[in-house]
């Protein structure tokens, strides 16, 4: 499904990775801390912070099987996370611009509670 660039998984623009994860069996993976998370963060995700996942923890039993759309605040743990995963075998790709790129285009960004949420 993802494609793949030299061995490195590929980046996704917010509106592409919006798509991806609303029309498809794809997951969108958010790797920043809990209080990042709580603040805002797509309807849609699922959460999984980077160190969590650095340290060796199984992706959220929604991601499991499927593929990954990683995400963070500006892009870097979620390219982090999508080197990790991919040397795991998992098909994935990550979100330039992360979460603040999000916001940017217009997407959806809610709290905890399911209200409007920011970026943290």
């Amino acid at each position: 499904m993802f494609r793949f660039l030299r061995g490195r998984p590929g980046r996704l623009t917010p509106a592409e990775a919006h798509a991806r994860t609303s029309a498809s069996d794809a997951v969108l993976l958010d790797v920043r801390e809990k209080s990042e998370w709580q603040a805002g963060h797509a309807p849609t995700a699922v959460h999984l912070p980077l160190g969590s996942l650095l340290a060796g923890a199984s992706l959220p039993s929604a991601a499991q099987g499927r593929p990954v759309v990683a995400i963070c605040r500006g892009g870097h743990r979620s390219r982090q996370a999508a080197k990790a995963l991919a040397g795991r075998g998992v098909d994935v790709l990550d979100v330039s611009g992360g979460m603040t790129a999000w916001r940017q285009a217009g997407l959806p960004v809610v709290d905890e509670r399911g209200m409007p949420g920011t970026v943290a």
